[in-house]
């Protein structure tokens, strides 16, 4: 039996982790399990899973909880989550939350030495120096549960050295706008933003993969997991999303993981690594039935972001931080209706030009960047005309 933490429960990842989950009661238990605000999907998942500790987004919500579910643990915020992640009883974390929010549970987790099932990208884009000496220090296991990364990680097993490899090649379906020119992009709503073409995710991920924001997170994340120079990391434009990332080696043959557009597969996958169970109703997926996969160069004009955040990862130090944190708040008005979806690129460039720092930086410097930076890109947001 393996005792889990879901941090971001209610989020589409936490969904399919449930389902996973529920699929084998006899080997997964969700112990504690956190959720901001979406109570009512919250209380069917205490009532399904019964775990013993909630983390919740206000003390109002808490109040409301501790009412009905008298012998549950609740905690709110930020250490609601740090402690539904150290309970004593828990093997592995799965870091579901979106955003810079996830940094600190999960370094709290792995210092209490809980392996970490991790799809929060922002952990290691503002903080992958510091999380992966913490996960060797504490001799913690990292397992990738985003699909590409997944896919890389399978694809390196049983490879006794990374100079076996020549490439990692990170797969991206292009996105709501992949057919778009950046005119086009001038009058784009979020409605249009939303309607990702094989994947369902939650608003911030399915914005952040037009933008080709997600995807640039995903080389600096990369690059942290798999220790990879970026010279030796490239994304290629696959708009089916089968093949869902690829290895070259320095024999010339490639290895890639296929599959469904199904994110129970790397979740299920981290939480049974290194062994494999059968997908409960899993998707249909047939290659015979597959005409053709398509592949092309990724068009770093047509996708500025992309370009940027390979920029900002070999520059280092609070770079991607700033990347990162000008993002999170522009997508945020961006879906608030405050800004054009075309400011979102505006505002990360801005904030990324404008900032300065002399290496190295700390920890602590990166947490008060972050902060800084976000204060900085709202009131940007709010003195008009002065993006």
């Amino acid at each position: 039996m393996k005792k889990i933490a879901l941090l971001g429960a209610t989020g589409s990842i936490g969904t399919s982790t449930v389902d996973v989950v529920r699929a084998y009661p006899d080997r997964f238990q969700i112990v504690s399990l956190t959720f901001h605000s979406n109570v009512a999907k919250g209380k069917q998942l205490i009532d399904a899973l019964s775990p013993a500790y909630v983390g919740v987004g206000s003390e109002a919500i808490k109040e409301e909880l501790e009412s009905l579910y008298p012998t549950v643990r609740f905690g709110v915020g930020e250490k609601g989550m740090i402690e539904a992640a150290e309970l004593a009883e828990i093997d592995v974390v799965l870091t579901a939350v979106t955003g810079s929010i996830g940094l600190h549970p999960t370094l709290a987790a792995i210092e209490a030495g809980k392996d970490i099932a991790l799809a929060n990208k922002e952990t290691l884009v503002m903080a992958g120096e510091w999380v992966m000496e913490a996960a060797k220090r504490n001799n913690v296991s990292i397992l990738p549960v985003d699909s590409e990364h997944s896919a890389i990680f399978q694809c390196l097993e049983g490879q006794q050295s990374a100079d076996n490899v020549k490439e990692l090649v990170i797969t991206a379906s292009g996105g709501s706008f992949r057919e778009l020119s950046r005119e086009d992009l001038k009058a784009v709503t979020l409605e249009q933003a939303l309607a990702h073409p094989n994947w369902s995710m939650g608003e911030k991920i399915t914005i952040d993969s037009s933008t080709m924001v997600n995807k640039g997170l995903e080389v600096i994340e990369a690059h942290w997991l798999f220790n990879m120079n970026y010279d030796k990391i490239k994304v290629v434009l696959h708009k089916e999303s089968i093949v869902h990332s690829m290895v070259v080696f320095q024999d010339g043959a490639y290895l890639a993981q296929l599959g469904p557009s199904d994110m129970r597969e790397p979740i299920q996958y981290a939480l049974t690594y290194p062994y494999r169970l059968p997908i409960k109703n899993e998707k249909a997926f047939d290659l015979t039935k597959i005409s053709q996969l398509n592949f092309a160069e990724m068009d770093m004009t047509r996708f500025p972001m992309l370009a940027l955040a390979f920029t900002v990862g070999k520059m280092g130090g609070a770079y991607p931080t700033v990347f990162n944190a000008a993002n999170e708040v522009a997508v945020a008005a961006f879906i608030a209706g405050k800004i054009s979806y075309l400011q979102i690129e505006e505002l990360i460039t801005k904030a990324v030009e404008n900032h300065k720092e002399q290496q190295p930086v700390t920890l602590e410097d990166v947490i008060a960047v972050d902060k800084d930076i976000r204060k900085t890109v709202e009131r940007w947001i709010k003195e008009e005309g002065n993006l």
